[in-house]
Parts: C-alpha cells; sequence; structure tokens
C-alpha cells in the first residue's frame, strides 16, 4: 500500500513560537500561512506541519499523489481505493472521504490513539 508523502502535523500552542524552534532545528517554511495559523517545513527530506488549533493531537500525515517534495506523482493509489481497501481489512475510521475523484482525506486511530491523516490533494 502506497501512501504518499508522509509528514508529522504537530498541534500547536503558538505558531510563531513553534516556528521559530523548528527553526533553530535547520527548518525552514516550505508552505502555509502563519496568519492561517498553519506552516509546513522542512528540513532535507523531513516535512512537519505545525497546526495552531486545528488539531487536538499531533498526527502522522500521509498525501496520496505526492512526492516527499510535494510534487505531483504521474501515478498513484486514489484515497477512496485506499478507504476501500482499509475497510475490507475492518480498520475503523473516524472520518471518510466521500465519493468522486480529486482531492479528499480520511482519518483513522492507531491503537494507541493516534490520528492518521490520509489527506489527498490532488
Amino acid at each position: 500500500m502506497q501512501l504518499g508523502a508522509f509528514s508529522l502535523s504537530l498541534a500547536v500552542k503558538d505558531i510563531e513560537a513553534s516556528a521559530a524552534f523548528y527553526g533553530k532545528l535547520g527548518f525552514t517554511k516550505a508552505g502555509g500561512d502563519a496568519a492561517q495559523n498553519w506552516l509546513i517545513l522542512r528540513n532535507g527530506q523531513t516535512v512537519i506541519g505545525l497546526f495552531q488549533g486545528m488539531f487536538d493531537r499531533n498526527s502522522l500525515t500521509f498525501n496520496p499523489g505526492w512526492n516527499q517534495d510535494a510534487e505531483q506523482l504521474d501515478s498513484f493509489t486514489d484515497v477512496r481505493d485506499l478507504q476501500r481497501e482499509l475497510k475490507e481489512q475492518g480498520v475503523p475510521f473516524i472520518a471518510e472521504a466521500g465519493d468522486g475523484t480529486g482531492p479528499a482525506s480520511f482519518i483513522l486511530v492507531d491503537p494507541d490513539g493516534n490520528p492518521v491523516i490520509v489527506d489527498q490533494h490532488v
């Protein structure tokens, strides 16, 4: 199962303070908008998202259709196909992707309560 690009989505209390902290660790802005309470930071191939007031917990995030540089892949497994495969395996969902094509997402929770977001942007 190919889930696409991986990042860690951090639920932060102060996006500016968090951005400054991760900047000291060598992360640079790769996307997002602090005024909208979200930033994407990169250090080499490591990607983290900072999200203030959007998530209750830190989450694992996968982006079908993207490589680790957020570039669209020529071929990938659609998020709805991934969802269907996981449902067939009995995996429970807390949010599901709708029908259709294009951008969609679903959310699972692992056995330890960690949210897993599969978020397709293409």
